[in-house]
């Protein structure tokens, strides 16, 4: 924290958004950023290296969910776990792959038999999630959902990425730790912040400590999630925690 405050122009802030930037809800279209959050990174976007999201979902439903975001200077949006990057309002990516949507077809019918209720589908069109927070026990159906969604990934060459109460398929070769790492070499970054909430973001803690960077790991605490608190240097209480956080930075930095 100290290498960041000194030397703000060469600290990236890496932030997840789902759990860190918004809060969790039931139905992951209905996400939207914490309302001060936009306006707080806006303000270390003009003092910082570099704000960089790094989530699962696609780059334009981040910042769909997240007005204002855009106006972030110097925002780089790496959706789809590093796929897929935007910047400067443009989107770069490779062509989705062909896994994903043949799983997502098999999907109704696997959920029909194993006789799941209110489990939930999510095209993500590089990848496809399985949410049970609406199921009638999210924990039990996540436990049945496990070993036939590996199955169903290993089939068509994806991976299953575990969430809080949702098991996604996706592509392998990326994930958040590696993207991360690749932005901190692209960058030329002298110290680093990650701030997650997830399994998910483990992997991009992993990428701090591994950077040889001064760098600073931010949990956005919960219930369901323990184990990236056990990992964190730092645990706030959720998105209002986290917005707190990085608004007392962006006021550090002014006074200095």
């Amino acid at each position: 924290m100290e290498a960041i405050l000194s030397d703000p122009a060469g600290a990236v802030i890496g932030l997840d958004f789902d759990g860190t930037l918004s809060p969790i809800v039931p139905d992951p279209a209905a996400a939207v950023i914490h309302p001060k959050a936009p306006e707080v990174l806006a303000d270390l976007g003009a003092r910082v290296l570099a704000v960089a999201i790094v989530t699962g979902r696609p780059a334009a439903t981040a910042l769909e969910l997240g007005p204002g975001l855009a106006d972030v200077p110097g925002l780089v949006v790496l959706g789809h776990y590093g796929f897929e990057r935007w910047e400067d309002g443009r989107i770069s990516a490779p062509p989705p792959p062909p896994g994903v949507p043949r799983a997502e077809a098999e999907l109704p019918l696997l959920l029909d038999s194993l006789g799941l209720a209110g489990v939930r589908v999510e095209d993500k069109a590089r990848a496809v999630a399985v949410h049970t927070r609406r199921s009638p026990d999210p924990e039990g159906a996540l436990a049945v959902l496990r070993e036939p969604l590996a199955k169903l990934a290993e089939k068509h060459g994806l991976v299953v990425e575990p969430g809080r109460m949702v098991l996604e398929l996706r592509p392998p070769g990326m994930d958040k730790g590696h993207a991360l790492s690749l932005f901190l070499a692209e960058r030329a970054a002298r110290s680093v912040m990650f701030v997650g909430d997830d399994l998910g973001d483990l992997a991009a803690f992993d990428a701090v400590r591994a950077s040889g960077l001064p760098g600073v790991t931010v949990c956005s605490g919960s219930a369901e999630v323990t184990a990236l608190a056990e990992r964190a240097d730092i645990v706030v209480d959720g998105p209002e925690g986290v917005v707190a956080l990085l608004g007392e930075l962006a006021s550090a930095f002014s006074r200095s």
